[in-house]
């Protein structure tokens, strides 16, 4: 018997797999039936080797030993990934094995994750391609009845190998040079640093802001008021008001005009990320996360996808979700919404995955079990599906221009004609906890106005002031960074809701920074690494992360120059771009890189060093005691003088030694301490520590003995 080997990227998803083709038998790393092996990788089996590996003496960051320029590529399994990938080895090499189908996630990142695995090891079978958008049963049962030769994703793995190896010149490269030349680990990479500099831009402009004091006049009569225009000084304004004050106001103009709001487009990755941000305060990385989990329990699409759209094939489909829906949603109870769902369908504007839906399976497992984030997420993509594919949102401005004083006056009003989608949406989000209200919308009704019709009014004066550039949050970042490289397109089209495809935007949007699938990974690595910070939602660049993108040349910063290579990226999936030019172009940027910066100047030497907290006087010689990460140590190096944050004194006592006693041994050769423990007794007390320092090697202290309570 001859089996078809089923290699998956996690064992969760194999699992689901094996159940839908009848590969029930459990063995030991894959499982096995119907003619089937089903087995799985755990995200990257196979790995670029590190630069040590080449040669010995990349071991240590040099700057002669740069460029590092492998020739060839060298590959790795990872230690605790090693037993495995020898389990899938060995299937791949099975005598009884006769076809191979890939099974990893269905874009580019989990095409080289099958593609790595399959070369290291040395098999040579032919391979089909599951290409699936959801892990719900019939779905996969469509997938194996629909398999592709895996030739057909040649030019997608090329550009997932472009990247991977692009991603790994510059980033070991880079990251050794300027952390040789600045004498501390500053990590670069090929999309993380463009993102720090929009970062630390934007900084700069909230830094550089002066906000400036203006005024406006408001009228009013009764129910109607009106506003002036700005003015520059109190002055002019109260001599204004007083001029209007009990005089008569006549309306120039009154003029209407209907509008329409079409419903939203569907979520792709990168606006779910935003709009959980902006209502929950999700990270993306965790909007990703929640994300994936509820894929892989079949109750949502495909999560990393970049389209907006359902395939043309899908409207039934779609069709009965929304009905199912209706009675589903707490806040859709009573909705009368004859569903347009052909406004979301578009072949064209689908390129590796539609847009994120929920699933049959939701329908009828609904919210049970589900995590309280989950509940979220799932929520919002469902209001989502009804908002795109209700009625449009119409309604009046009305905008009445008012003469006053030898001055203008102007109104504005809006009135609802047909609620449409926003009824939906407002609906869902009084419904839901969100973290973070957005602004209600101003729905101002004026009251019936007629050319020349006069109003005897009051006057009162405002003051305001200019407000600065407001600090990105991951919603702006991550709108930012998706459309990077679009500053040459019209201020219209620039603006359009994120993930657009209307015209020659999609063209447009694909030069941003990284993928939907990976920007999350990028925002927390500059976390972790210590260049950005968190400040409730705004995401705000350290010193060191405003230090790394002043010093780093602009074709590592540039976001528009990496959003190029994106596009290049993409062109290469395409199959309308060569791999091997644009490694080559790589590989120049790296040599030049490193030929350009072969030192820096003095004052720069310093600029990452670390800040250091003066505690107090050293009792020995009188210079400053500075606080370290595990001590407390005098800044003259002559000089021995250290108090260790674990030393046996304060652990024995079960008390940490903080900075504030320290500082209070330094300044006064005692500290008054609550809550020490007794070993004897097991009971605590407080008590007065004194410093008892010799001039030894190490610091004594001892307990005051008239002090115990």
């Amino acid at each position: 018997m001859s089996f078809q080997l089923v290699i998956a990227e996690k064992p969760s998803v194999a699992r689901s797999i094996a159940a839908v083709i009848g590969a029930a038998e459990k063995q030991n790393g894959y499982w096995q039936g119907g003619g089937y092996l089903v087995s799985w990788c755990i995200g990257h089996l196979v790995s670029f080797a590190e630069a040590g590996q080449y040669d010995e003496k990349y071991c240590k960051w040099k700057y002669e030993d740069l460029p590092i320029l492998p020739q060839p590529w060298q590959f790795i399994v990872p230690d605790e990934k090693k037993q495995q990938f020898e389990i899938v080895r060995a299937l791949l090499n099975r005598s009884d094995v006769d076809s191979v189908t890939a099974a990893t996630d269905a874009g580019r990142e989990g095409e080289l994750i099958f593609r790595f695995v399959y070369q290291m090891a040395g098999c040579t079978k032919p391979v089909k391609r599951l290409w699936i958008s959801s892990m719900e049963d019939a779905a996969i049962r469509e997938g194996f009845a629909n398999l592709r030769p895996d030739s057909d994703y040649d030019a997608l793995y090329q550009s997932a190998l472009c990247r991977a190896k692009a991603d790994w010149l510059v980033g070991i490269n880079a990251t050794r040079l300027f952390s040789v030349l600045y004498h501390k680990t500053l990590t670069v990479g090929r999309v993380q640093t463009p993102t720090l500099k929009m970062l630390v831009d934007r900084d700069a402009k909230i830094l550089r802001f002066q906000k400036e004091k203006y005024y406006t006049v408001g009228i009013q009569s009764s129910s109607l008021k009106a506003d002036s225009g700005r003015i520059a000084d109190a002055e002019t304004a109260n001599s204004l008001k007083e001029k209007c004050t009990g005089t008569t106001t006549v309306c120039t103009s009154v003029k209407r005009e209907k509008k329409t709001e079409q419903p939203p487009k569907l979520y792709d990755l990168t606006t779910l990320q935003r709009e959980a941000n902006r209502l929950f305060g999700f990270t993306a990385k965790q909007t990703l996360d929640y994300a994936q989990q509820l894929y892989e329990k079949k109750l949502l699409t495909y999560p990393r996808t970049d389209s907006q759209y359902l395939t043309e094939d899908m409207g039934q489909t779609a069709q009965h979700l929304v009905s199912d829906l209706l009675w589903l949603l707490p806040f859709a109870q009573g909705l009368d919404l004859p569903p347009e769902v052909g406004r979301i369908l578009n072949s064209k504007k689908v390129s590796d995955h539609h847009a994120i839906i929920p699933t049959s399976e939701f329908v009828k497992q609904g919210f049970t079990g589900l995590a309280e984030s989950e509940c979220k997420l799932m929520s919002l993509v469902c209001a989502k599906l009804l908002c795109a594919i209700a009625a449009p949102h119409e309604y009046e401005t009305v905008t009445a221009v008012f003469s006053c004083a030898g001055n203008e006056f102007t109104a504005k009003g809006k009135t609802v004609l047909v609620p449409g989608w926003k009824e939906i949406d407002q609906r869902f989000h009084s419904t839901m906890k969100a973290d973070g209200e957005e602004e209600a919308e101003s729905l101002n009704t004026l009251p019936e106005l007629a050319e020349w019709q006069s109003f005897r009014v009051t006057s009162t004066v405002s003051e305001h002031f200019t407000s600065p550039p407001k600090a990105y949050t991951e919603d702006t970042l991550l709108s930012a960074m998706e459309l990077a490289g679009t500053e040459d397109m019209p201020e219209d089209k620039v603006n359009c809701s994120a993930g657009a495809r209307e015209g020659g935007l999609g063209h447009a949007e694909r030069k941003g920074l990284g993928t939907p699938a990976t920007r999350a990974a990028i925002l927390e690595k500059l976390v972790q690494m210590g260049f950005v910070q968190r400040k409730g939602k705004q995401l705000v660049p350290t010193k060191d992360g405003i230090n790394l993108a002043v010093v780093l040349p602009e074709s590592l910063t540039s976001p528009a120059l990496t959003a190029e290579w994106e596009n290049r990226l993409t062109e290469i999936a395409k199959g309308s771009a060569d791999p091997d030019e644009f490694m080559v172009e790589i590989e120049t940027q790296v040599r030049q890189l490193v030929k350009t910066y072969s030192c820096i100047s003095a004052d720069k030497q310093n600029l990452f060093q670390s800040e250091r907290v003066i505690i107090g006087k050293c009792p020995r010689c009188g210079e400053n005691v500075y606080e370290g990460k595990k001590n407390f140590y005098c800044g003259n190096r002559g000089c021995q003088f250290v108090m260790w944050k674990n030393d046996r004194f304060f652990e024995q006592r079960k008390k940490a030694f903080t900075p504030k006693i320290a500082a209070a041994l330094l300044k006064n050769g005692k500290a008054k301490i609550k809550g020490l423990y007794s070993e004897k007794t097991g009971k605590t007390y407080d008590a007065t520590v004194l410093l008892a320092d010799t001039g030894g090697k190490y610091v004594n202290y001892r307990i005051a003995t008239d002090s115990i309570m």
